[in-house]
């Protein structure tokens, strides 16, 4: 009789998805904009995410949707909506359509729709909004005025 030794399945290393703020135990689920598509299996192809401890300087455009858990310093055009983690930071000019703010923005922000400063956030600088909504403990500071449109 020949001894036959079984062939070793072969080595399929699994990779692990770094799990979103969103995903965290005890965080809030993070608000989309209105609109947005609802995609399974991750983010859209138009996401851009800045993990903490990253930082970013630049200039970003035709960004659907940023996150900001890390530290951003950037001129932001053309897109449509930002999160700002508690974490996140961002420092420049940004134009878009929507704003979840729960972390640091210092600069000049124009959101054409509404712009949300949850409890944890912090806005300063020039600030022009559509709509707009505070919680309790967001704060603002600045030069603020609303575009006229909703």
């Amino acid at each position: 009789m020949a001894d036959t030794a079984p062939t070793p399945a072969p080595f399929r290393p699994d990779l692990v998805r770094r799990p979103a703020a969103a995903e965290l135990p005890g965080s809030k689920p993070a608000a989309m904009p209105t609109g947005a598509p609802a995609t399974k299996g991750g983010p859209d192809p138009k996401t851009l995410i800045v993990g903490r401890e990253i930082s970013l300087n630049g200039q970003i455009t035709a960004c659907d949707r940023l996150v900001v858990e890390g530290k951003v310093e950037a001129s932001l055009s053309d897109s449509r909506f930002v999160e700002i983690a508690e974490t996140g930071m961002f420092k420049g000019n940004a134009e878009i359509e929507e704003a979840d703010i729960r972390g640091r923005f210092e600069g000049k922000l124009s959101v054409g729709g509404r712009l949300l400063i949850r409890s944890t956030g912090k806005v300063v600088g020039e600030i022009r909004y559509g709509q707009i909504e505070i919680e309790l403990g967001g704060q603002i500071s600045g030069t603020v005025e609303t575009t006229g449109r909703i």
